[in-house]
């Protein structure tokens, strides 16, 4: 028999030892003898859950688990596709990667979702790649754009959070269908627009770009008739949707509109967005963007037609 501070303990093969009980009166957890799991002072073995387990919390849920439970690989396969070929056409032709994109995006995700996404890649590439294409345009008109996108993405904003997922869809697809054919029907031309029609431009350009994150079609046409040289007017339009999606994304935010959805989905799309670029450059470097008009209006026609007619049929119009 042994006293530790007025404590009877019995001496016994395998009872814990005065240095032990005595590191317990100061609040220390011993350890069990041959093992590196700390006791409690009721000297049991404190249980641990492994990462894998059913039943661990919702902190220690792995990536790929959360992944997983936002898409299928089916999914997963058709969004890496969409990814790699809208980063493609942007880094090409300086345009694309929201009109391409976003109506794939759709075709699984919340409108808020979609366009959050969208606005993370394009806004993330453009960070990374910016020295290549800045400074190849003109300020002059680039600033009183980026001014008026401040104004129209609030109010496009608004107009979101309004639509239902049909209502998303179908607007998508018509606003994608309208612009391809308005674009066919523009050639770059000497004309120079100035600072008002500028400005304009960008008000129109925010407000699809807050509805919608397509801020292209206003922007483009604009390029297309008051830039002459290719170089131009893909560098400016490179820098404008940079700073329509720096724009975007607190808005967004401020709009509840943000989840963490979109940013998981960014670990999974921003390395393919990274090698379509690298493949889009090296093309207009190359070819000199000369064949890139007919292929993304074709493509992006014929994705404007395939997001309508399924919005038409999940709202009943199409048996």
């Amino acid at each position: 028999m042994q006293e530790v501070k007025g404590l009877a303990v019995t001496s016994a093969p395998g009872a814990a030892s005065p240095a032990l009980l005595k590191k317990a009166e100061f609040g220390r957890a011993p350890r069990d003898p041959g093992t590196s799991a700390p006791r409690g002072l009721s000297g049991r073995r404190r249980k641990t859950i492994p990462p894998h387990a059913e039943s661990r919390p919702t902190g220690y849920t792995l990536p790929v688990d959360i992944l997983l439970n936002i898409l299928t690989p089916a999914q997963f396969a058709l969004a890496a596709a969409g990814i790699l070929f809208a980063s493609l056409m942007r880094a090409f032709s300086g345009f694309g990667f929201a009109l391409t994109a976003v109506p794939v995006f759709s075709l699984f995700l919340a409108p808020g979702d979609a366009v959050v996404l969208a606005a993370a890649l394009t806004l993330s590439v453009s960070l990374m790649t910016y020295r290549a294409w800045w400074g190849k345009f003109d300020v002059t008109i680039y600033r009183p754009m980026v001014a008026g996108s401040i104004i129209g993405t609030g109010v496009g904003v608004t107009l979101l959070s309004q639509f239902s997922t049909e209502q998303f869809q179908l607007w998508i697809g018509l606003t994608v269908i309208g612009a391809c054919l308005l674009l066919s029907q523009y050639q770059p031309g000497a004309a120079r627009g100035g600072p008002w029609w500028a400005a304009g431009t960008g008000v129109a350009s925010g407000a699809m770009n807050g509805a919608f994150a397509i801020p292209g079609p206003p922007a483009i046409i604009y390029a297309m008739a008051c830039i002459t040289k290719p170089a131009e007017s893909r560098a400016f339009l490179m820098a404008f949707f940079m700073a329509s999606n720096a724009i975007s994304l607190p808005m967004f935010a401020v709009a509840g509109l943000v989840t963490v959805t979109p940013f998981y989905l960014v670990l999974i799309g921003l390395p393919v967005m990274i090698l379509g670029d690298r493949l889009g450059a090296w093309l207009f470097h190359h070819y000199g963007g000369v064949a890139y008009r007919p292929i993304a209006l074709g493509v992006s026609m014929a994705i404007g037609f395939s997001i309508t007619g399924r919005a038409l049929w999940s709202m009943g119009f199409i048996a």
